[in-house]
């Protein structure tokens, strides 16, 4: 098992036609030879599986960690301003390959698509 680099870009949106490359979200995690997230692999490396938003605006920048609690994955992040972890729709049977999708549900706001852009090995 290795880590991988995971890319994600702000998709096509509702208020953004073209997305934003600008935003979204490099996730360090293990993948299986599927490209499906490797729980096994989680849990042997957790203090390794990050993640990193990021974003033009300083202020939504933020770092934290991969997490997973019954069947979901979450970010986490430390920083009490950056309020309730960010549940990502079906992130366990995703298979990341690039130009594939995932949605990321923003607590207090909508949930958005981003678009998987590049998936490289640590």
């Amino acid at each position: 098992m290795s880590l991988r680099r995971i890319t994600l870009q702000l998709a096509r949106n509702p208020g953004l036609p073209a997305g934003d490359p600008g935003q979204g979200y490099m996730i360090i995690a293990p993948l299986t030879d599927a490209g499906q997230l490797d729980l096994e692999g989680w849990r042997q490396n957790r203090k390794a599986c990050r993640v990193y938003r990021f974003h033009p605006d300083p202020a939504e920048k933020a770092d934290g960690w991969l997490t997973h609690r019954g069947e979901k994955w979450f970010f986490h992040y430390d920083e009490e301003e950056e309020g309730d972890d960010e549940a990502v729709f079906r992130f366990g049977a995703h298979k990341f390959r690039e130009g594939e999708y995932v949605t990321i549900d923003h607590p207090g706001r909508e949930a958005l698509t981003y678009k998987v852009t590049d998936i490289s090995p640590v």
